[in-house]
């Protein structure tokens, strides 16, 4: 992911960033690139199953960082990850 993308990733965490939300933004962004990255395939898009293990891996990493039950944290940054990976 190229400096930009993750610059506008960051920006999604930091725009919804509530008292529970880790000050560790940047580890967070680094473990779900790194994730998406090795899960992800091309076409995932377009593929029941592809859309299954992105956002499965997703929710692995928020929850993680125990910021599971943040839903529009996690709609943006899987739209992001759709249009972006």
């Amino acid at each position: 992911m190229s400096p930009i993308s993750k610059q506008a990733l960051t920006q999604i965490f930091l725009e919804l960033k509530n008292s529970a939300t880790p000050r560790m933004i940047a580890n967070i962004v680094e473990d779900i690139d790194k994730i998406v990255r090795a899960t992800r395939f091309d076409g995932w898009q377009n593929s029941i199953t592809g859309e299954r293990d992105i956002q499965k891996v997703l929710r692995q990493t928020l929850f993680r960082y125990k910021l599971h039950t943040e839903q529009e944290l996690f709609e943006k940054a899987y739209a992001y990850i759709r249009e972006h990976y």
